[in-house]
């Protein structure tokens, strides 16, 4: 094999398309949180260019996913296992298709948030776009972690981040508890079919977290084999 071959092999690593996809979307979700404010407020044109910015921000995560999943290299240098990697950029993703279903069933049935569950709901989704957060940063020590020889100050720092991430999605579990209380006690004032979407959107948003936390997970498990 000649030098530049050899040399090759590590040019392109897998690390920062990682780190770049992760952030990618984490943006995307964010977004749901001016998408909400809109709705809160009856909002339908700024809330439907909410849900276009994350179309796009979804687009860009997936062609991040695509390229990782074509460049990435599969000799004998890599430093973590190929499938892991792979699965792991699959999971991150489903984040960003979330968000895109969230919003895309808002705007398809234009649901409003009973004015009643408006502040307990904001804290819920802020709540679960913090494991989102959370998961961004946990994967953003990826390229450090390297460096250390997945060992030392910086295994400690994203074994700390990995448990913060599990104690955010037990706290949005909690909260989503709360809510569904609420909206039980409102069921009778709605109608049925907007009972029911209501429910599923507690669902949805309540799936950021756990998705964010699969990706903690996901990201130990890989440490774990190394």
């Amino acid at each position: 094999m000649s030098a530049n071959s050899f040399l090759g092999m590590f040019a392109k690593s897998p690390i920062k398309p990682m780190i770049d996809h992760i952030e990618q979307v984490h943006e995307c979700a964010l977004l749901l949180k001016p998408f909400f404010q809109a709705v809160y407020q009856n909002d339908w044109d700024k809330a439907h260019e909410c849900r276009e910015m994350i179309v796009l921000k979804e687009r860009a995560a997936d062609e991040l996913k695509r390229d990782i999943r074509l460049n990435l290299p599969g000799g004998l240098f890599m430093p973590v296992e190929r499938t892991d990697l792979l699965e792991l950029v699959s999971q991150q993703d489903r984040i960003a298709n979330k968000a895109k279903d969230i919003s895309g069933l808002v705007t398809g049935r234009q649901m409003l948030i009973p004015e009643s569950m408006v502040a307990a709901f904001d804290e819920y989704l802020t709540r679960c776009l913090d494991a989102s957060d959370k998961a961004r940063d946990t994967i953003g020590e990826f390229d450090d972690l390297l460096e250390a020889g997945f060992k030392g100050r910086e295994r400690q720092i994203v074994d700390r981040l990995i448990k913060e991430l599990d104690v955010i999605e037990q706290d949005t579990d909690a909260l989503q508890i709360r809510l569904r209380r609420k909206l039980k006690a409102l069921e009778g004032e709605l109608s049925p079919l907007d009972a029911m979407f209501l429910y599923q959107i507690l669902d949805w948003v309540g799936d950021l977290a756990d998705l964010a936390e699969r990706v903690g997970a996901r990201f130990e498990l890989m440490l774990a084999r190394v």
